[in-house]
């Protein structure tokens, strides 16, 4: 009967993902209607698939492992930076930018931005490269989160876990594009929602509630630090290296092209204030909730004369829930499969569209353009493929006693955030932005994260306290970003663009006059005044005769 339960979750959860594809593959026919959903996609499809993009298993089982264990309750401070930084300020910075001058300029992939803005084709093809080739080991480390928990519910082996979230994945995004995503994304975000407040409740019981699971976290003592209850402080026992994880994982999202891609497609200005509003409460939940759950992973685990945990970081988030009902680990199933799917469909679809539009057409087709259909046959083709990669390499690496994938996972947030956002901010923003700005971005953000990521595979270790901090992939990735940041104001004063005419065209899109009510924009010079209510012809009638009689009595009064 257990059995049962979690499985009737699996088919129900698998039949309405088909079943969207097939209703959604009408609407992506062109490129415009499978990459953007002809740019018509509503704020709550849109809060809910830029969410569910953000917030994969990798986050649930592997991060909130990670940093709960090694900042306890203080690694919730990393789930409310991604709602009020990654989410709340990425909406009001880029949402409304990005929309008006993606369209100006009928850009469809962050590398097509790249190259009408800044007018270089050469831009285009190596950022479509970046994302190539950065994107894959990103997309294959999705799937293990999915080991452990279907081990533990199902006792199904890893293989075909991951081959059936590959091959679901892939009939959705193939027949429908962009809109069955999004539509997906926000079932999928429904279902996490529940989940996650269901399994945080469920969990905290185990130990006698909220308060006596504080308190017994409270007595836990960590390594080299004389700090009391460090895992129960408001800044946890290390403040820098959560300031790190902080800015990487909220920071990061500005310049992931999976990510701002999701504004290209917002529909209307009501679209972007509902759709900030929501996606900034979903991810408090949703991320504050997940990284909530994993700072009382210490109550789950034993350290070991390291002080990691048995069994490594993956194994606290199944280890808190083996003990749950059947209903409840089917709902936390689902929620891992959600998670997983719902970023798995939005990196395939970036990488497909990406390498499709941004390298195979200008470099192979230089001679003749590719048609509309050939385009879409070929991002489908592009989606079998990527999706058939990153799952062979799961495979390989769950087989494998190298953490290559897992490590590289850190790597590729920070080499692609490092490298794009930067030249996607200022490209919104500074007019005079030159390309060898980009260039130059491009060339930090990926030798930082690479140099970092080539230190932990060679066991090299800095003495220096400030190149120790920074050889963690994570803070080597805030380092890429914050360099860019700082890097290409600079290069602008030194060598600004020439092209003043063209950056003057371009951003007279946000010149555009538009009409809107004054609920949005006061009318300082109207001196409008309400209008009378209308009367019945009897009382209008009435009216004029009173009024008559008075105007007879007041020039009266005056002679």
């Amino acid at each position: 009967m257990d059995m049962f339960i979690k499985i009737a979750f699996l088919v129900i959860f698998f039949a309405v993902m088909i079943g969207v594809g097939i209703y959604c593959r009408k609407q992506a026919t062109d490129v415009n209607g499978f990459v953007l959903g002809n740019r018509s996609v509503g704020p709550w499809l849109t809060a809910f698939a830029f969410g569910t993009s953000y917030f994969s298993a990798v986050i649930f089982v592997g991060y909130a492992g990670q940093f709960g264990w090694k900042f306890g309750l203080a690694s919730t401070w990393i789930g409310l930076g991604n709602a009020f930084i990654g989410s709340l300020l990425a909406w009001n910075i880029l949402g409304r930018r990005t929309r008006v001058m993606t369209q100006h300029l009928d850009s469809a992939t962050m590398p097509d931005f790249f190259a009408k803005r800044y007018n270089s084709k050469a831009l285009k093809i190596v950022s479509s490269v970046i994302i190539f080739v950065f994107l894959i080991p990103y997309t294959a480390s999705l799937y293990n989160g999915l080991s452990r928990l279907f081990g533990m519910a199902f006792g199904i082996p890893y293989e075909y876990c991951v081959i059936a979230m590959a091959v679901l994945t892939g009939i959705y995004v193939v027949l429908g594009g962009y809109m069955a995503t999004a539509i997906n994304d926000f079932i999928q975000g429904i279902i996490m929602i529940v989940g996650i407040i269901a399994v945080i409740a469920a969990v905290l019981q185990q130990n006698g509630g909220l308060t006596e699971s504080i308190n017994l976290l409270s007595k836990k003592e960590a390594n080299g630090i004389s700090m009391d209850g460090p895992f129960t402080s408001f800044f946890g026992p290390d403040i820098l290296a959560l300031i790190g994880v902080v800015i990487l994982t909220s920071l990061g999202t500005w310049g992931l092209p999976q990510m701002v891609q999701k504004f290209y497609a917002i529909k209307s200005e009501k679209s972007i204030s509902t759709g900030t509003i929501v996606s900034t409460i979903f991810a408090i939940i949703v991320a504050g909730g997940c990284y909530f759950l994993g700072g009382f992973g210490r109550l789950f685990g034993t350290a070991t004369e390291k002080g990691t945990p048995e069994g490594g970081y993956d194994s606290l988030i199944p280890s808190m829930l083996e003990h749950l009902s059947p209903i409840l680990i089917g709902i936390v199933v689902v929620l891992v499969l959600s998670a997983s799917m719902s970023t798995l469909s939005s990196l395939v679809l970036t990488s497909s569209s990406v390498l499709t539009i941004d390298f195979i057409d200008p470099v192979f087709c230089s001679k003749k353009a590719m048609g509309e259909k050939k385009k879409v046959l070929t991002m489908r083709i592009f989606i079998v493929f990527f999706i058939a990669v990153s799952a062979i390499i799961a495979i390989v690496q769950a087989k494998s006693p190298v953490m290559f994938i897992s490590q590289m996972m850190g790597v590729s947030w920070g080499a692609l955030a490092g490298a794009f956002l930067a030249p996607f901010l200022y490209g919104l923003y500074m007019k005079r932005v030159p390309k060898a700005a980009v260039w130059i971005n491009f060339f930090v953000g990926i030798a930082i994260s690479l140099a970092s990521f080539y230190c932990s595979l060679s066991g090299i270790v800095f003495e220096n306290p400030v190149l120790k901090y920074f050889q963690s992939p994570i803070n080597a990735g805030m380092l890429a970003m914050l360099a860019g940041l700082v890097l290409t104001p600079i290069i602008t004063l030194i060598a600004p663009a020439k092209d003043k005419d063209r950056q003057e065209q371009i951003f007279s899109c946000y010149n555009k006059k538009v009409l809107v009510s004054n609920k949005v924009s006061i009318d300082e010079d109207s001196n409008e005044q309400i209008a009378p209510p209308k009367k019945s012809s009897s009382n209008v009638n009435n009216g004029s005769k009173a009024a008559s009689n008075n105007n007879k009595k007041n020039n009266k009064k005056r002679k």
